[in-house]
């Protein structure tokens, strides 16, 4: 692996295309790297000056006097190469390419990065972009980049009074937008440590750097700015570290869009994933995603701001000198899905010897003007902190005024330092520098708007619920009945398509509707035959591989009863499937007795190009295309996960008490989850897609009944068969 310490800490950098030039990025850049005090020496490199900003200019960076760690590359795109060839026999062991005109620009330019990749790995460098804008190294005042916020005139690179104890660093795919998060979070007094932008990732990638990082243990929150996942299995592997390490990673996914998506292929040659599927991914490692800079910066600031003192669950207690603020963020904290109880009759009591007769105690509790300036937002918030209904607590100030926040700072600082409870603070009025100073100097996160006071609490209790999880063993479900190589054996005997009677002694193996196989007839009679061996009505829909969706063909009957009947049913099935597929295979007509009712669902896996596969559960069952309500979780998964799975849905209720229907048995349908996520991981390399639909959810109790099935298997040159509901 290259040594990416070299790249970010070089004790000696030279500038390939450094110009006089201050109007053009590579006399920007010089000029830049200059205008800080970093400690090592730096090198102009140009092939036409003798000197670039008064500094000896040299025509090579084989013609150095000396050995450098670092090449910063701003030559034209077709240079790059022969350049980086350069550097790596130079011995320069890490560099930064600036230039763009590569594999966003079509087959040329993606022949000139493979041969930019190559050259890395023949000399073991490390190599940013490219298409970047380079990168920041603020501890070692290494500006190595062009961007405005940059500038010494910007403002300093570390803010005087730091908003806790932690930092910040920023790994950004975008080059503007990296450098941007710096620039808008000045105001807020966050500390950072890097900005690396790592553009079209040629060499190294988004996830390297946060594997440095957490290995390094400088960096305590993480903002990344992200097109597209390089190497999925990387990311979910370092994700997964920063999980255990409580260093939270706040991402901004670009390209969720179609727009956004064209967008992203054009600019760094990148397929930008699922949306739904990338939300996934970062659910179950609990990447947070922010939607803009400022919701990213307010997250940033919570986890600075609390450390891990998180909160153990989503209930909020507000104080409040200002009844309709109050109330405005009583809402803010419903529609992020925070409760508001009501406090406990003990703190009630408490606070309301320091209330007026005309506050209220309740929650959010109203102290008035009079309340505060009689005993100071600290006071009021210890009390609330120390009411048992809650798990956080959100005080909603006015910060345009700094004085009355001055003389309450001694009370501030003891309870940010005493209380287990996360305080948030939120001002109704615009505040004043001093005020962001002094609550920053108390280790207090200060919120603009209400939303996002609301929304970094509830995600900061849903971090540590997540971490929780994760750090607690998983135990897999099993195979029974026949052993994993057996079920191995069968899946790659079986044809690319397996419709509900191949797939279903597969999944029986691991416990998936083991009683509701039925019987495959090849006639009438053997359909009669089997309906009578099930003695209740039963249902008959064709198997055939060329036929995914039955009930578009019309070749399912349900609830039949008597040997007329079912013989009616048999010829009617295959009439239908004939019609709509005169070519299709037909292999018979599976006959099963009839589920009872209950609520209709689908359960499935589905192998997504980036991260793989995801299980899948919706409402509607056949109608789900219709409901669009699904939720997906990368596999395997263990009943916490799953029934966190099924409270995701959007019609989550329907699962309880729903028009005299009794409670559904969500636990039979997590197990039914946990087992099928399991045969999808045992068997990954072979499967494409698993469809379960429609599952029918029975009362409390009563279990699931699988009412059909269909597997896809892995293969190449598999024909287009459909698309699984």
């Amino acid at each position: 692996m290259a040594d990416i310490g070299k790249l970010l800490w070089p004790k000696s950098v030279a500038v390939v295309g450094a110009s006089s030039d201050t109007h053009g990025l590579r006399g920007r850049l010089f000029e830049i790297i200059r205008s800080h005090p970093f400690a090592g020496q730096i090198f102009p490199v140009s092939r036409s000056a003798s000197e670039v900003q008064g500094l000896k200019a040299y025509p090579s960076v084989e013609m150095l006097p000396q050995p450098v760690d670092l090449a910063l590359l701003i030559v034209p795109a077709a240079y790059v190469p022969e350049e980086l060839e350069r550097c790596g026999r130079a011995g320069i062991t890490a560099a930064v390419i600036f230039s763009s005109g590569f594999a966003e620009e079509g087959d040329t330019g993606t022949r000139m990065q493979q041969a930019i990749a190559a050259t890395a790995r023949r000399y073991d460098m490390a190599v940013i972009g490219p298409n970047t804008e380079g990168f920041t190294n603020i501890a070692a005042a290494l500006c190595a980049n062009f961007s405005p916020a940059s500038d010494p005139s910007a403002g300093p690179l570390t803010p005087v009074r730091a908003l806790g104890r932690g930092q910040v660093s920023v790994i950004s795919q975008s080059g503007g937008l990296g450098f941007a998060f710096l620039d808008r979070a000045r105001p807020r007094n966050l500390k950072f440590r890097y900005i690396v932008t790592t553009g079209n990732e040629a060499v190294l990638e988004a996830s390297d750097f946060i594997a440095y990082m957490l290995d390094e243990g400088a960096t305590d929150v993480f903002l990344l700015l992200i097109e597209t996942v390089k190497t999925p299995e990387k990311f979910k592997r370092v994700a997964e570290e920063a999980l255990k390490a409580g260093k939270p990673l706040i991402v901004g996914k670009i390209g969720q869009s179609e727009p956004g998506r064209r967008a992203v292929a054009s600019h760094t040659a990148a397929l930008a994933g699922s949306a739904a599927a990338y939300r996934a991914v970062f659910e179950r490692y609990g990447v947070i995603e922010g939607r803009d800079f400022d919701e990213m910066l307010d997250l940033a600031a919570g986890f600075l701001a609390c450390g891990d003192r998180l909160p153990a669950g989503r209930r909020v207690g507000i104080c409040t000198a200002s009844g309709g603020a109050g109330i405005w963020m009583a809402d803010a904290c419903a529609a992020a899905g925070l409760d508001v109880p009501e406090l406990d009759m003990e703190t009630r009591a408490a606070l309301d010897i320091h209330l007026p007769s005309f506050a209220t105690s309740q929650n959010p509790v109203d102290s008035t003007a009079q309340g505060v300036q009689k005993l100071g937002y600290a006071q009021f918030a210890r009390l609330v902190a120390r009411s048992p209904s809650v798990d956080g607590v959100i005080v909603v100030i006015t910060a345009r005024r700094s004085a009355f926040l001055e003389a309450d700072l001694p009370k501030l600082k003891d309870l940010a330092r005493e209380s287990a409870k996360p305080v948030l603070m939120w001002t109704y009025t615009l505040p004043s520098e001093r005020t962001v100073e002094l609550l920053n100097e108390a280790a207090y996160p200060l919120f603009t708007t209400a939303h996002g006071c609301a929304g970094t609490m509830r995600a900061l209790a849903d971090y540590r619920k997540t971490r929780n999880h994760l750090l607690r063993s998983v135990e897999a479900a099993k195979p029974h009945e026949i052993g994993r190589t057996k079920v191995a054996a069968m899946l790659a005997d079986a044809p690319a398509v397996l419709c509900e009677y191949r797939a279903r002694p597969l999944l029986s193996a691991y416990g998936i509707g083991s009683g509701e196989t039925g019987q495959l007839a090849r006639s009438a009679d053997e359909a009669v035959a089997a309906a009578l061996s099930i003695t209740k009505p039963v249902a008959l829909k064709v198997q055939s591989a060329d036929i995914a969706h039955k009930t578009e063909a019309d070749a399912v009957v349900l609830n039949v009863a008597g040997a007329d009947a079912v013989r009616a049913a048999y010829d009617r099935v295959v009439a239908a499937a004939r019609r709509y597929s005169p070519a299709a295979q037909i292999d018979g007509v599976l006959v099963q007795p009839m589920a009872p009712p209950g609520r209709e669902i689908i359960v499935g896996v589905n192998r997504d190009p980036t991260w793989g596969l995801l299980l899948m559960v919706g409402l509607g069952g056949v109608l789900v295309d219709a409901l669009a309500d699904v939720a997906l979780a990368p596999v395997p998964l263990d009943d916490t996960a799953a029934c966190s799975l099924i409270g995701c849905l959007k019609g989550a209720q329907i699962f309880g008490p729903y028009r005299g229907m009794p409670p559904a048995d969500i636990g039979a349908l997590a197990d039914l989850m946990v087992r099928l996520s399991q045969f999808a991981t045992d068997y990954a390399d072979g499967i494409d897609a698993i469809d379960l639909n429609p599952v029918i959810v029975h009362g409390e109790g009563a279990g699931v009944s699988v009412v059909d099935a269909l597997i896809l298997k892995c293969d190449p040159v598999k024909e287009d068969r459909g698309a699984v509901a």
